[in-house]
């Protein structure tokens, strides 16, 4: 007989990998952070926005105890809250990218080891592990040459430029990482959210209103200590953009796990190196966050099976040895139009419709 807690992480892992394991240890994850009723109410809910209105109406429960269960459910992180004005409408997430980082304020350190042994036994080999990646890697704009086109979902600067509403959460993935023993001392406060995703996050306390100016400043900071820019895979409104590094990044770290990193990012970038300027420095190795740079007779080699197109080992080269190159036309990626048409395309590559 399936349990309550079985169904969850069925419900789940429709929506992106989240796995059953032999130990049982998923489910000790979601006993940590639902409760019966809560389980009981998410297994109601979907990923498309709904009203109190409309899940009372589905499932005959009172419309006011609604709306306060959904909201606690909200504030705690499992579900995702939509608010424009005085209407209130809530969706069901999945565990990454979703209900996983929505405790950035609310982790302790059970619940972080908990997370970490899951992921490390079983979800981080899955996370980005499929054709269609949850997050892409796009590169630092001021490593790609001018006479090089940059479509906007590549452009970070267009990223930002595009959006109104800007908010910067700490890096759930930094803080997780610390609660277990590994002291990163990378920034930490450099997620973005953008439109009512930055809503939904400062509303809940998990971050703050920044203006476009400090964006750009977050950015730049976040190229100085060697951070990854992965926003969400999807053509369309982006809801948030992770800088990542590869000691703590729980999706970076499943990408390294990979045989070839480089076909689970999508990116249209990779690094080249102009051995005839390169000076054997080393600088690129500790900035490379996917282990994909080494050196060979005094000389850089860039392993293009796991070059990301970050950018990263480009902006430190003192001899300006290192270029970021696009690749040919026909290995060019285009991301799905939308957030939902990303998790139909993991959900199809995974078996699950």
């Amino acid at each position: 007989m399936t349990t309550l807690f079985e169904k969850v992480r069925e419900r789940l892992d429709m929506m992106a990998p989240f796995p059953e394991t032999e130990s049982g240890i998923e489910i000790e994850v979601l006993k940590k952070l639902f409760s019966e009723s809560d389980a009981e109410l998410f297994l109601e809910m979907t990923p498309m926005l709904q009203s109190p209105e409309d899940v009372s109406e589905k499932t005959g429960k009172d419309v006011n105890e609604l709306r306060e269960k959904l909201e606690d459910m909200a504030k705690r992180g499992l579900l995702f809250r939509h608010r424009k004005g005085d209407l209130y409408r809530y969706a069901a997430v999945p565990f990454i990218v979703g209900i996983f980082e929505h405790q950035v304020n609310r982790m302790d350190k059970s619940f972080a080891q908990l997370s970490k042994t899951y992921y490390e036994t079983s979800l981080g080999k899955q996370i980005q592990s499929y054709k269609t990646p949850i997050l892409r890697t796009i590169p630092i704009n001021k490593t790609i040459s001018p006479e090089l086109p940059v479509a906007p979902y590549d452009d970070v600067i267009n990223i930002i430029e595009e959006n109104d509403k800007i908010a910067i959460a700490p890096c759930i993935c930094r803080r997780w990482s610390k609660m277990t023993g590994n002291n990163c001392e990378k920034p930490e406060e450099v997620c973005f959210t953008f439109g009512s995703h930055g809503q939904y996050y400062v509303d809940n306390g998990m971050a703050r209103f920044i203006t476009k100016e400090e964006a750009f400043e977050i950015l730049k900071k976040g190229e100085e200590a060697g951070l990854v820019m992965q926003p969400f895979n999807t053509k369309g409104k982006i809801g948030g953009m992770c800088s990542c590094c590869g000691d703590c990044c729980g999706v970076l770290r499943s990408v390294k796990m990979q045989p070839k990193p480089a076909d689970f990012v999508k990116s249209n970038y990779y690094a080249e190196v102009n051995q005839d300027e390169c000076s054997g420095c080393e600088t690129c190795i500790d900035r490379c966050q996917v282990e994909a740079v080494t050196i060979s007779d005094s000389l850089a080699n860039i392993d293009l099976d796991r070059c990301i197109g970050c950018g990263l080992c480009v902006t430190t080269c003192p001899t300006d040895a290192i270029t970021l190159q696009k690749k040919s036309n026909d290995q060019l990626y285009a991301p799905p139009a939308s957030g939902a048409e990303t998790y139909m395309k993991i959900a199809q590559e995974r078996g699950k419709i």
